[in-house]
């Protein structure tokens, strides 16, 4: 059974043996350790991933690729190292996600499954994706994953001095926020088939945590509302969005304490500035 990509599901294979084996060398996945796939499409990179010696855990939104994966991967699945999930990662309740962890995670510890997120994934979800996964959890331990160029790019944003080689972005600061982004490497888009219209990267986030907030006593939800906030209307400077959010007066306060340019925009602000502006406001 062929399988052909789906428009609609921003379905682009991997077809490229050196692409795949960069992905599986950065993830660094141990025998026994859970991976988690999502979207294994023709199963080139689930193959590879069992191959670690992990145990897999692979969530497939397309009924076909789901079907096909179901026939190729038979031995596997009886043998109980891929549990194969058809399902939208993005709905995770509706297959109970984090109970398939625990119970795969060699730690069997249901409040925290150690695993490592591994996946060409959507383009158009990737933003949706990282959100799920760093700000709400389960929370990997590393990801390795396939994404659009320029938003790698952007994600691994570094100052340079006084400046940002880039402009950061809300996807840019939490993924900071709660581990340590790396460009791994440029992929063409021959390497997939069909070819997107888009260079792509593989993007690596190590050391994921939410050990910043807890070390500044910081909530989540309260840091992300004020990230949120100041990116709000992005032509406006951004002490003008965060009024939206916090007083004027506790405002300038903050801004003289903290030493920040009046005039400054959202997408110049480094992370450790956000962290202090949350503690403040």
């Amino acid at each position: 059974m062929e399988l052909f990509a789906k428009k609609s599901l921003g379905q682009h294979f991997l077809n490229s043996p050196s692409v795949l084996r960069e992905i599986v060398e950065t993830a660094r996945i141990q025998t026994g350790e859970t991976a988690l796939e999502i979207g294994p499409g023709t199963g080139i990179l689930t193959r590879a991933l069992l191959e670690t010696g992990a145990r897999v855990i692979a969530v497939e939104k397309d009924q076909r690729a789901f079907a096909l994966l179901m026939e190729k991967f038979n031995k596997e699945i009886t043998e109980q190292r891929l549990t194969l999930v058809q399902g939208d990662i993005l709905q995770p309740e509706s297959f109970d996600l984090k109970s398939l962890l625990a119970g795969s995670s060699a730690s069997q510890s249901s409040s925290s499954p150690s695993f490592a997120l591994v996946a060409n994934i959507p383009y158009y979800i990737t933003g949706a994706i990282l959100e799920l996964f760093l700000e709400h959890g389960p929370r990997p331990s590393r990801m390795v994953l396939l994404v659009q160029k320029e938003v790698a790019e952007r994600i691994t944003a570094k100052p340079e001095g006084n400046d940002f080689i880039g402009k950061e972005s809300i996807l840019s600061i939490s993924v900071k926020a709660f581990g340590m982004p790396k460009l791994v490497a440029r992929v063409p888009r021959g390497a997939f088939t069909p070819a997107p219209t888009v260079d792509s990267a593989i993007l690596s986030i190590e050391d994921i945590s939410d050990r910043r907030f807890t070390e500044k006593g910081l909530a989540v939800e309260r840091f992300f509302a004020i990230v949120k906030a100041g990116f709000a209307h992005k032509r406006k400077i951004l002490r003008r969005n965060l009024e939206a959010v916090a007083d004027k007066n506790l405002l300038e306060k903050t801004w003289l304490e903290l030493g920040l340019n009046e005039k400054v925009r959202a997408e110049d602000v480094r992370l450790e500035s956000w962290f202090e502006l949350t503690s403040d406001l």
